[in-house]
């Protein structure tokens, strides 16, 4: 969007239908299947399909992830901790509300191979750059508020968080609240006579699952449809995907970037990002509703820093003699006619993402509808 001076990590239509979710409750989503233009037979076989696979535990056909990249300069801009605070928050919140799965941070200045990951213990008095800050909160604000004491350490750049608006995504549950996967943490105490581990998954009782793991690990549990919290019962341990694959929304992954070259070469999917998007007001401009997205397993939506990606791309030793049009598939202005000279970032990915809605989930049930012959 536009340049601003510097200061002296989509809901999409994850079952082929239409969402519904009560808002206020971070459980409760439910999934409709199809659409107008099917007939009852082939309804009727998707939902038998679907009850097979859920009375299995088996995940559902593959959904694709929808991935952000936004630069942590735009922490530098900030004029106080708390403001800095307030605007990770936004992007948080704006990554939760449209069902974003990997929220990628990067630098805007290349920096060695080795150099290529990025931990936020920092220092105590929060002396840390702005990428780190960002990476921080927002993975603070993903994790269940049950497990935030354990896994953050008090940190100053923590300071501001309490004013933030809670998430309410569906895995942060609460304690009164029974879902078929809840996030948890390794214990250290022995689950008594049990040759499993103990783990807290914020109800009044730890559960136990079925394998011997060191203390301190975050777990994704299976619950199941019976409130079993004795001891005797071991539920059992599945990857973070697992939820997303049986249609619950759970979370975005967080993940550093050294630069904008390292956003594609770290990506974490097989066969990486298979369209990649660039936002700026110097972008193509096309209407929402005529916007045609090729069917895709990854999308990557890509948001500048203060001086917008084109900038980003020159400091990109990798990138050189490449202009922005030759990193990213598509380049779109999604906020034309603005009345601002500027749109700041955090405003840039709620108008965007908004703007995407309509056409990934025209590609999305593309996708779907050529893969109804899985059984």
């Amino acid at each position: 969007m536009g340049k601003k001076k510097k200061r002296g990590r989509v809901e999409t239509d994850a079952e082929n239908g239409e969402e519904k979710s009560e808002l206020g409750n971070g459980v409760d989503v439910k999934l409709v299947n199809g659409d107008a233009g099917e007939n009852k037979e082939e309804k009727r076989k998707k939902e038998k399909r679907k009850r097979k696979r859920e009375k299995n535990n088996e995940p559902t056909k593959f959904i694709p992830t929808i991935s952000i990249a936004v630069s942590g300069s735009i922490i530098d801009n900030a004029q106080s901790l708390e403001l800095a605070t307030r605007l990770a928050g936004q992007i948080a919140r704006a990554a939760t509300i449209f069902r974003v799965d990997e929220v990628v941070v990067f630098d805007n200045k290349s920096v060695s191979a080795e150099d290529s990951s990025l931990t936020t213990t920092g220092d105590a008095d929060g002396s840390e750059s702005g990428a780190s800050f960002l990476v921080r909160i927002l993975q603070y604000l993903e994790t269940p508020q049950y497990l935030r004491r354990t896994l953050f350490p008090r940190h100053n750049s923590l300071r501001f968080v309490g004013l933030l608006p809670p998430l309410d995504a569906p895995h942060h549950l609460r304690k009164h609240e029974w879902a078929p996967y809840r996030e948890g943490l390794t214990l250290k105490e022995k689950a008594g006579d049990s040759m499993g581990t103990l783990v807290d998954v914020g109800l009044s009782k730890s559960v136990v699952i079925d394998q011997v793991l060191d203390p301190g690990i975050r777990v994704t549990v299976v619950m199941g449809s019976n409130r079993y919290l004795e001891q005797d019962y071991l539920h059992k341990v599945v990857t973070s995907s697992e939820p997303r694959e049986m249609g619950f929304y759970w979370g975005y992954k967080v993940r550093y970037a050294s630069d904008v070259s390292s956003v594609f070469k770290q990506c974490p999917y097989e066969g990486g990002y298979d369209h990649a998007i660039g936002t700026s007001e110097h972008g193509l401009i096309v209407n929402s509703s005529e916007l045609i997205l090729p069917k895709f397993r990854h999308l990557l939506i890509a948001f500048g820093g203060l001086a917008g990606l084109e900038e980003s791309i020159e400091e990109d030793s990798n990138l050189k003699g490449n202009n922005v049009r030759q990193v990213f598939h598509s380049y779109l202005n999604t906020c034309p006619h603005q009345g601002s000279r500027t749109i700041r970032t955090e405003e840039a990915i709620f108008i965007s993402l908004q703007y995407f809605q309509e056409p990934i989930s025209r590609a999305v049930r593309i996708f779907e509808h050529q893969n109804l012959s899985i059984p």
